[in-house]
């Protein structure tokens, strides 16, 4: 067997300023392993920064009488099966990972076992995903942790109680860890998003904070990415006619690529804060062709007292400004003026 190539990471897998952008591909491959570089290259195309996969050990982490979350499968007689289906080998694993990264992708996929750590730790991983399920599960956890690996750590499952445990574990080690507001619901409404919870976890650990979306939707990654969030998790699919019990949570390439543009967009907005006297002051110059000033109305010969009737309001906006009308009423003309003339200082005794 081949060993692992080192990871050529060209930024942190956590950046500050920078929303770490995961195509998750999950098990949307069924188990092909042309079909899992096929999403890898979809997934880099769309200009995300890393693509996640999940390593399932069967015997491992199930047992023949694990129920099925959902029975999709003509192919699969139990989840057990199923799982055993999922599985490639090291060097696949291996193979894959090289491709992310000569695509410029980070490699993350989530284990389910302390056997997925060991193969997962072998292959190299750029961090480590932590499933809704497995936040609980302190073994699995502490061998992550030793790692001296990043921790990508989801909530979808846990109360504030388990979070609360799994966020000192990793604390105490001092490692980069980021926080991921998710609801398991498949697909995900509106109103079970849980943005709320995105400055309500960073307020609470002092860390990165994220989400990961089930929504099947780009608009919970586009406004979570105002918050300033530091990671984005979203399921992808080839095509919305796949197979696979993900296709409705997940978003097609074509929509990955909108929402990356649309997180980098905003993250040049957020950095970018605007103070309004300084910006209307740089635009001193357009402003003038679009507001008005004070004109002749009618055609005005030297010496006449000013009224209402003589004066308009005109564009552009380079004599005297239009707001000052009112205070030019019974003014005197030093000079005549010309019907939509532009009055100036010196034409006023």
């Amino acid at each position: 067997m081949s060993s692992p190539k080192p990871i050529r990471a060209t930024r942190p897998l956590i950046s500050s300023g920078r929303c770490l952008i995961i195509g998750e591909v999950a098990q949307a491959h069924d188990g092909s392993l042309g079909l899992a570089h096929a999403f890898i290259d979809a997934i880099a195309a769309a200009g995300a920064d890393a693509v996640k996969f999940q390593t399932h050990i069967a015997a491992a982490e199930s047992t023949p009488a694990e129920p099925w979350r959902v029975p999709f499968s003509r192919q699969d007689r139990t989840r057990y099966d199923y799982w055993k289906r999922m599985e490639f080998t090291r060097d696949q694993w291996i193979g894959l990972k090289e491709h992310a990264q000569d695509r410029g992708l980070a490699f993350l996929s989530s284990p389910f076992s302390l056997e997925a750590v060991d193969l997962l730790e072998q292959v190299g991983v750029a961090g480590w995903k932590v499933a809704s399920g497995e936040t609980g599960n302190e073994a699995m956890l502490d061998a992550m942790i030793a790692t001296k690996k990043p921790i990508l750590l989801s909530t979808g499952m846990s109360p504030l109680a388990e979070i609360d445990r799994a966020v000192e574990r990793v604390a105490a080690s001092g490692l980069p860890l980021v926080v991921f507001q998710c609801t398991s619901a498949y697909p995900c409404p509106p109103e079970r998003v849980g943005l709320n919870l995105i400055p309500f976890f960073r307020e609470r650990y002092g860390c990165g904070v994220g989400l990961s979306d089930h929504s099947g939707t780009i608009y919970p990654g586009l406004a979570a990415a105002t918050l300033s969030i530091a990671a984005l998790e979203v399921h992808v699919t080839l095509s919305r006619e796949m197979f696979g019990p993900d296709v409705p949570v997940s978003l097609t390439t074509e929509e990955l690529r909108l929402l990356v543009a649309g997180v980098r967009f905003i993250e040049r907005m957020v950095a970018h804060p605007v103070e309004k006297d300084a910006s209307a002051n740089e635009l001193e110059g357009i402003r003038k062709l679009f507001t008005k000033s004070v004109v002749a109305r009618v055609d005005l010969p030297a010496g006449t007292v000013l009224l209402p009737e003589h004066l308009a309001a005109k564009k552009p906006g380079t004599g005297i400004p239009a707001v000052q009308l009112p205070a030019l009423l019974g003014a005197r003309l030093r000079k005549s003026v010309a019907t939509d003339q532009l009055l100036a200082e010196d034409d006023l005794e």
